[in-house]
């Protein structure tokens, strides 16, 4: 079979099932098999599959066709320009978290400090941290997470992205490995935020394949900012910024979780739906 009825096959199939962009998804999935890039399949669409290049196709098709991610097939994702890899024992970067890094190289610009000591919780694929220390070569870099398989996903990246040598990642509940007080000026957080109440309204391919700890918090999706919070007034230092991605109908209940903090500000997605939350600890 050559490459353009393959393609025309694979199609076909993921159309029937409700796992996005069926095109889309046979050309990333036959682009993964043979290790080429877009171009290559239109450019030689009359070339002939292998019987073993053919069987992995239909297997990693079959995947999808099960609503397994896309990029947990690859496992691979794309995230502020860099390549991340991923695996189901993380959760999939996405581009509403590009704002968590904007904001914090936005503070970061104001403050002029020339060697902030920053810390990211609960880190996962490392995405946050990374692209960070990509951008800040003269930082303190520090990221918890309580996962040890996701921990080794953010280490290999790491290493992956020539970045291994610039943050400190720490097996840990929250911030809960750090003893000392008033030490960091940036905490920043991408935490789980969707409540058990509206696991019917969480996508299929989220409920089904990414990791829940990740992704849910309680019954109403509070539980870790009721922890983080006042976890991270302890470790900032005064004046310090703590910058959370929140869910789109949380904002309030997690405004009245900052009483007594400084600069409260909510920063909206491209949608218009408040995706950040940005607050400083009085000095």
């Amino acid at each position: 079979m050559d490459l353009r009825s393959a393609l025309t096959r694979a199609t076909e199939r993921l159309a029937q099932e409700p796992v996005g962009p069926p095109r889309m998804a046979a050309e990333t999935l036959l682009m993964h098999v043979l290790g080429c890039e877009r171009a290559y399949l239109h450019a030689h669409s009359e070339r002939e599959l292998s019987a073993e290049e053919g069987a992995r196709y239909d297997a990693v098709v079959t995947e999808r066709a099960s609503g397994k991610p896309l990029q947990y097939i690859t496992g691979h994702q794309e995230f502020r320009g860099l390549d991340f890899k991923v695996s189901p024992a993380v959760l999939i970067p996405r581009p509403e978290t590009e704002h968590l890094v904007e904001e914090a190289l936005e503070r970061l610009h104001k403050s002029g400090l020339t060697r902030p000591r920053i810390v990211d919780v609960g880190t996962g694929s490392g995405c946050v941290i990374l692209a960070l220390a990509s951008e800040l070569k003269d930082a303190e870099l520090h990221a918890t997470e309580i996962s040890a398989e996701a921990l080794s996903v953010a280490s290999q990246n790491a290493e992956h992205l020539g970045l291994s040598g610039h943050v400190q990642f720490h097996q840990a509940d929250l911030l809960a490995c750090f003893t000392e007080n008033s030490t960091f000026d940036l905490v920043v957080s991408n935490p789980p935020y969707v409540g058990l109440d509206e696991r019917d309204k969480v996508q299929r391919e989220v409920r089904e394949h990414e990791p829940h700890v990740a992704v849910f918090a309680g019954e109403h999706g509070f539980d870790i900012y009721r922890r983080l919070i006042p976890e991270a007034a302890r470790v900032l230092r005064p004046g310090g910024w703590l910058l959370m991605e929140i869910g789109y109908s949380i904002s309030g209940p997690v405004e009245e979780l900052l009483i007594g903090w400084e600069d409260v500000h909510f920063v909206p997605d491209l949608q218009g739906i408040p995706r950040v939350v940005v607050v400083k600890k009085p000095a």
